[in-house]
């Protein structure tokens, strides 16, 4: 197929021009060159686009059944991540070779070498985009270190070098100036930091909150004045956060870091404190049995936590307008919201129980009026007629 017949010797002059023209087409109409050599390479193009997928599942057994003799599992997602590019190389080996059988000359094997060049710059670093993945899987080991945003910050961050990277050498592949497109975007990009200041601005946010590892995904925290509720994710520009009727809140990361935030879920205790009021007439005694009953059953309960690792009072703190206060203060073991108020509950039942059985009550607001010996208590009339019969008496008003 790589050439077609030249002799035409003792056929007529017109069967000898036809047959020059025959000769002509078949070397120089598949895009200038000859058609045998042409359709070789296509053949070969189509050969190694119909084993490609055979060929890459051959190499990649091979890879997994070294990767398998090895303890960790490491080496298998890099295996795993290495799919699509090893997909890539019988395609660029039929290329290379159907490039050598068209045999271009000058610019167009120039080309044809930078088409090459182009296909395994990019095949290579396909394979480095995918192989964060597994870094990242390899980076569990220093969660002390670096917690699970920062390694998935990590992992994006290297993911865009790589893509960038790419694409500088691709374009330098095809000899286009890529120090020049720098220096351009360097230009554009005062002209957008100009205007895109907050954007940098909540990308710092973001690093400071990170490293400061002021919350995780996951932690329950309170922003006064911005957002309380759950965070989910922690990205380059906000934070989202999902609030407790469920309704998620893209708080830009400028606001968590300047902000004070509250990470009620790396709380070791949680607070209870009350007034608890009692009627006036309590007796002393009454109060200090009040008092010690509490106190024991704080003491007693495994629920509640003991000085000196925290706080806890019971004690008479105040004379109100009606009623003798205590301030109560304590703290449970647990921090989980249900489990806390279960025990609030039965603490709240203890201590009607206790106040009960002191033989006194809980105050509530009243008003107590006090007569004092020897005033005129008026009495009003009993019907109408009595009342007419006084106004008479009184006489005129005036």
């Amino acid at each position: 197929m790589s050439a077609a017949p030249s002799s035409n010797e003792g056929l007529p002059q017109q069967w000898q021009d036809l047959w020059g023209i025959v000769v002509e087409v078949w070397q120089t109409s598949f895009l200038g060159i000859d058609v045998g050599h042409g359709l070789t390479a296509v053949f070969i193009l189509l050969i190694g686009l119909l084993v490609r997928g055979l060929i890459a599942k051959w190499l990649l057994g091979t890879l997994r059944r070294f990767a398998q003799r090895s303890e960790t599992s490491l080496d298998d997602a890099v295996v795993a991540a290495l799919e699509g590019p090893m997909k890539m190389v019988p395609v660029i080996v039929a290329l290379f070779f159907a490039l050598n059988v068209l045999n271009l000359g000058g610019d167009g094997a120039l080309r044809g070498h930078q088409l090459v060049q182009s296909l395994v710059v990019i095949a290579l670093f396909w394979a480095l985009h995918n192989a964060v993945g597994p870094l990242a899987h390899a980076l569990e080991s220093v969660r002390g270190a670096l917690t699970p945003v920062m390694i998935d910050w990590l992992t994006k961050a290297l993911r865009i070098v790589f893509i960038i990277v790419g694409a500088a050498a691709v374009l330098q592949v095809w000899d286009i100036p890529v120090a020049g497109i720098v220096a351009g975007l360097g230009l554009f990009g005062v002209a957008i930091g100009l205007g895109a200041q907050d954007l940098f601005k909540n990308l710092i946010s973001g690093i400071l909150i990170l490293t400061e590892k002021r919350f995780l995904p996951g932690d329950w925290i309170l922003v006064n004045g911005v957002v309380e509720g759950t965070v989910e994710e922690i990205n380059f520009r906000s934070t989202v956060v999902r609030r407790f009727d469920k309704g998620p809140v893209y708080v830009p990361n400028s606001k968590l870091s300047d902000n004070a935030v509250t990470n009620f879920s790396r709380m070791t205790h949680r607070r209870i404190k009350w007034a608890i009021g009692v009627r006036y007439d309590t007796t002393s005694d009454q109060l200090r049995e009040i008092r010690d009953k509490v106190l024991a059953y704080l003491s007693e309960s495994p629920d509640f936590a003991d000085p000196p690792e925290v706080a806890t009072f019971m004690r008479v703190d105040a004379f109100g307008a009606s009623s003798i206060d205590f301030l109560l203060y304590c703290f449970t073991k647990t921090t989980n919201w249900g489990e806390w108020l279960r025990l609030k509950e039965e603490l709240a039942i203890f201590l009607k129980e206790t106040v009960e059985g002191a033989g006194t009550e809980f105050a509530f607001p009243s008003t107590s009026v006090y007569m004092e010996n020897g005033a005129e208590v008026f009495q009003p009339p009993a019907d109408d007629t009595a009342a007419a019969a006084m106004l008479s008496r009184q006489g005129p008003a005036t």
